[in-house]
Formats: C-alpha cells, structure tokens, sequence
C-alpha cells in the first residue's frame, strides 16, 4: 500500500506539501498540486482509516448548516436528519453548528458570515437563489471550506455536491398525476414559496413543461406564500375569489395547511383537486379528509444526514463525492398508502 512518504518522494516535495494537497488546505503550486493528484493516482493510494480517525479527532472539526424554511414543519425532519449525523460526529470531536432563517436573503447572508467567523471546515446550505449566496459559497470554496447544498441548490456555484429531490422531475410528476386525477377542462392555480428558491421554481417549470402538453390543463396564475400558512390562506382565497373558474391547485411548497383551509372556508373543497409536498402531519389531515389528491414525498432525513457525511468524508479522507447530484427518490402518496 502506497505512503505519503512514498508519494512525497516520487513528487520530489515534502510529506506536508502532499498532506495539504489530500486534505484541501491549499497554500501549494497548482502544477505541483496536479503532479501529487496524479501520483495519487497511479498508485491508488487509499488513507489509513485509522489514522484517519486519530487525525479528525486532533483537528476539533466544525461543520455549519444553514437551512430556509424557519417555521416551515417539512424542515422538522431534515433538522433530525442533522442531529442524527451530529451526534455520530460528536465521536469524531467533529462538532456541528445550526442556523435557520425564513426566506430573507439578508438573513442567510448573515448566517453563512457568523458560521465563518466561527471556523467552520464545511458547510451544509439550503440556500436563497441570488448571486451574493453564490458568491459567498465560491469564497468559501476558495478558502478550501467545501459547501453542499441541499434541499435546494443554486446555480452556478463551486460546490461539491447536492442532495435533494429533483425537483424539475417532482414538477412533472405533479403534471402527470394532475392529469390522471382530472377530466374535462382543468384550470390550475399555483400556490408557491418563493421566486428566490430554485427548488420551487424548478418545480413550476417542470409541470408547466408536461401540461403545456395536455390542451385541457390550463395554468391560470402563481401566487407564493413565502412558505407561511397565515399568508398562504390569505393569497389562495385571492386567487380563488379571482379565478373562480380554477378547480385545481398545486402547491409547490410550504403554506399548504392554510391553502386548504381557504378552500374549505370558501366551501370549494367538493369540487377542487389539489396536488401537494412533502408529508407533515397537517397535509396527512387534509388527504384523510379528502381534499388533498396526492402529495409528492422527498425523503428529508436523508437531505439533513446525507450532506454532513459527504463533507466529514471529504474533509478526513479527501475523497471527492462520488456524484455531484445525490437524488432522493420521488415519493408519491395517495390516502389509500398514508
């Protein structure tokens, strides 16, 4: 088995240099970097697993996670998801820091700055889709501090990995099953979260994509309810009172419990399908009680476990995530498999 003294060796440099180089803290030449990779890889060398293990718990790790959603109970199962992988962690003296903020751009811009400044080595983010989020995620990148993003993802940015739903995919499947739940004309309302975050956008242009095909499903407008249920109800009874012609609704994230409420308010509950996410305990009430058709799950434990255990990986090993998208499997759930 190949040694990092072996690998210093055959590159001419120090065993620290090729450590740096495993381990991503940087501060070496790019062509002397490329050689050590390459040495690395000819020679298949693979860490010591126990040296590994008395090497993290010297280095006091933190990892910093950043969720939207504040308030939103979906989030519920991602934080145990987070707290399940934290306290494996704790074995490792790899601690794990948690912040959580509604959909303010300042908010988590303020988040991923109070995490810095408390040295953090990774970061889990589901984060607001706007250009100083990615550039905060590229200048940690830099700083050799890897980001996965999860839940939802943003653009062009250097991290190392997603995981979550695909949401384009969970938008046509909402399409389809609208589809095969209605007959005659369908005029749909969109009740959404936020314009600002990928997951809910992708989601509206993935089932726009399938009923463009379909000449009797008819999209007549979008509201988002910034994943609040208060405003939720007050914008969907809005677009019903408006589009009274609208006999379906999708919602594409959170707010679905007030969404409902507004149509049973409006005594419209007898002749509206409804489409939803996720499954949290209200959205359980409203199948069981008929008005929610079929609502699309997206394993959210795995989306707050899975990210912590890429970044420990890649932090203590220097392997690279095998994907850069980790999918969690399109969920679908009708009343009769609750």
């Amino acid at each position: 088995m190949a040694t990092i003294k072996e690998i210093a060796s055959l590159a001419g440099v120090s065993r620290g240099t090729v450590d740096r180089v495993l381990n991503h803290r940087g501060a070496v030449n790019p062509q002397t970097e490329a050689k050590i990779l390459e040495i690395v890889r000819a020679l298949d060398y693979k860490p010591n697993k126990a040296g590994i293990v008395l090497a993290t718990q010297k280095k006091n790790l933190k990892l910093g996670v950043v969720l939207l959603g504040l308030g939103n109970p979906f989030y519920d199962d991602v934080l145990s998801g987070v707290h399940e992988k934290a306290a494996e962690l704790e074995g490792y003296n790899c601690s794990v820091l948690i912040r959580q903020t509604d959909y303010s751009l300042e908010q988590q811009l303020n988040a991923i700055e109070e995490l810095a400044a408390e040295g953090i080595n990774g970061l889990a983010i589901s984060p607001y889709n706007d250009k100083a989020v990615r550039e905060k995620i590229n200048a940690l990148c830099n700083q050799g501090i890897p980001v996965v993003t999860l839940n939802t993802d943003i653009e062009n940015s250097r991290r190392i990995a997603y995981v979550g739903s695909n949401f384009y995919r969970s938008g046509e499947t909402a399409a389809g099953l609208m589809h095969l739940m209605t007959g005659g004309d369908v005029f749909v309302g969109i009740v959404s979260g936020s314009q600002n975050v990928l997951c809910h956008t992708e989601r509206i242009a993935g089932f726009r994509h399938v009923t463009d095909s379909y000449q009797n499903i008819r999209i007549l407008h979008i509201v988002n309810n910034n994943d609040d249920d208060a405003e939720s109800y007050e914008l969907t009874s809005g677009l019903l009172s408006k589009y009274p012609q609208i006999n379906a609704l999708y919602f594409t994230a959170g707010g679905v419990y007030g969404g409902c409420r507004a149509v049973m308010a409006l005594g419209r509950h007898k002749n509206m399908t409804v489409i939803a996410n996720d499954m949290v305990p209200t959205t359980r009430e409203f199948m069981e009680k008929g008005l929610i058709a079929a609502t699309i799950c997206q394993q959210p434990f795995l989306q707050g476990y899975t990210p912590l255990t890429i970044l420990f990986t890649y932090l203590t090993t220097g392997e690279a995530p095998v994907s850069e998208h980790h999918y969690v499997n399109v969920d679908i759930r009708i009343k009769e498999n609750l």
